[in-house]
C-alpha cells in the first residue's frame, strides 16, 4: 500500500468532495444525506453483501467472482455492505493492509466499480473505528462510503443507515476479551436518543415511492443471533410508523428472507460474504420465514415506481430465492 503522504492531491480532492456532498441536502435531523442518480428509465439496482472482509478466504473471492458477473447483467449502480467489513477486529489503521487485501483487491470486476455504501458492525468497532470511516480512505479507493448512520437518495427509494451496534447491551456490559471504539457514541443514551430522533425524521420527511431501512444487527433472524431485542424494542416501532418496506442486515452468517404478521416491512439477511455457520438455524414461524440459507452467498435488488424485486444467489451464482412487491396504486394504473 502506497503511503498515504504521497497523495496529498487526492485526499485533498476527496476531503473536499464528501464535505461538499455531506453538507447539501440536510433536513431538520442531523444525518448527512448523499444523492445516488437513478438510471434514465428511473429504475435502481444494487448488490448487497455482508460479513466479508477476510482477505479472500472463506470463499470471499468466490462469492465477489459472482457478485462482478451479477452485477454486469444487472447494470448495478451501487453496492451495500451491511458490516463486519474487516475481521477480526476491523481495522488497525488507516494504513491497515486489510482495506486493500479484503476490498479493493478482492472487489476488482469492472460492475463493482461503483459506490459502496457501508455502515459499521460489531467486528468493525473493535478496531479502529474512527480509520474506517475517514475520508482518507476515499484516496485509496473511490468507492467506499462508510458512516455511522446517513441517508442515500436514489430518487424512487430513500435508504436510512442506521448504526445499531451500540444498541446492543452485550457490548458495554459483557464485553468479555474484546475491547470496542467508542469514540463517538459515548454518553451512550445521549447517542441513542439522538439516533432514533433523527432515523425517525428522516424517515417522516421522505417522500420517496420506497423506503429501505440497513443496519448491520438483525431484527428478525432463524439464525444464530437470533432477533436482537433492543432493536425490536427501540428502532422496529420507528419502522412500523413510517412503512418501511425493507429491513436489510447481516450479522448472521446466512442469507435469509422473513415477513412480518404485523406490517408490510420484510426482513432480509445477507451476512454470506465470506465465512458461513452450516447447520445454525433456529426455529421460526412458518408463516415468517420464507427463506433460509446457512452458506455464502449475496443479494441483489431491483427497483421501479411500481416493483421491487429481490433474489438471493449462492457461492456460485445460483438463484436460491426471489421475492416481488408491488406499489399497487401505481403498478395497476401504470
Amino acid at each position: 500500500m502506497a503511503s498515504l503522504k504521497y497523495i496529498p492531491i487526492n485526499f485533498i480532492f476527496h476531503v473536499i468532495y464528501l464535505i461538499f456532498i455531506f453538507s447539501a441536502h440536510s433536513s431538520t435531523a442531523e444525518l448527512k444525506r448523499l444523492l445516488q442518480p437513478a438510471k434514465p428509465d428511473g429504475t435502481v439496482s444494487f448488490l448487497v453483501i455482508g460479513d466479508w472482509g477476510r482477505g479472500g478466504s472463506y470463499n470471499q473471492s468466490n462469492v465477489a467472482l459472482q457478485m462482478g458477473e451479477i452485477g454486469e447483467k444487472l447494470n448495478i449502480d451501487f453496492v451495500i455492505s451491511t458490516g463486519d467489513n474487516f475481521y477480526d477486529n476491523g481495522l488497525l489503521g488507516m494504513d491497515d493492509p486489510a482495506f486493500q487485501d479484503s476490498f479493493t483487491n478482492i472487489y476488482n470486476a469492472s460492475s463493482l466499480q461503483k459506490p459502496w455504501y457501508t455502515v459499521l458492525g460489531n467486528h468493525d468497532y473493535r478496531g479502529d473505528v474512527e480509520a474506517q470511516l475517514s475520508p482518507m480512505l476515499r484516496a485509496l479507493d473511490n468507492r467506499w462510503v462508510c458512516m455511522r448512520s446517513f441517508v442515500v437518495n436514489a430518487e424512487i427509494v430513500d435508504f436510512l443507515f442506521v448504526d445499531t451496534t451500540p444498541f446492543v447491551d452485550k457490548y458495554f456490559v459483557q464485553p468479555n476479551k474484546h475491547v470496542y471504539d467508542w469514540r463517538g457514541v459515548l454518553p451512550r443514551q445521549t447517542y441513542l436518543n439522538n439516533l432514533l430522533k433523527e432515523v425517525n425524521v428522516a424517515l417522516e420527511e421522505s417522500t420517496a415511492k420506497w423506503k429501505i431501512v440497513i443496519g448491520h444487527h438483525t431484527i428478525k433472524s432463524a439464525g444464530h443471533h437470533r432477533n436482537t431485542i433492543e432493536l425490536e424494542k427501540q428502532l422496529l416501532p420507528i419502522l412500523h410508523a413510517n412503512e418501511v418496506d425493507l429491513y436489510v442486515n447481516g450479522h448472521d452468517h446466512c442469507l435469509e428472507h422473513i415477513s412480518s404478521v404485523e406490517s408490510k416491512i420484510q426482513f432480509m439477511t445477507s451476512g454470506g460474504g465470506s465465512k458461513a455457520w452450516k447447520g445454525d438455524v433456529n426455529h421460526l414461524d412458518p408463516e415468517e420465514l420464507k427463506f433460509y440459507y446457512d452458506g455464502q452467498g449475496f443479494m441483489s435488488v431491483d427497483i421501479s415506481e411500481s416493483e421491487l424485486r429481490a433474489v438471493f444467489y449462492d457461492v456460485s451464482g445460483n438463484v436460491l430465492h426471489h421475492w416481488k412487491t408491488y406499489k399497487e396504486a401505481l403498478y395497476f394504473t401504470s
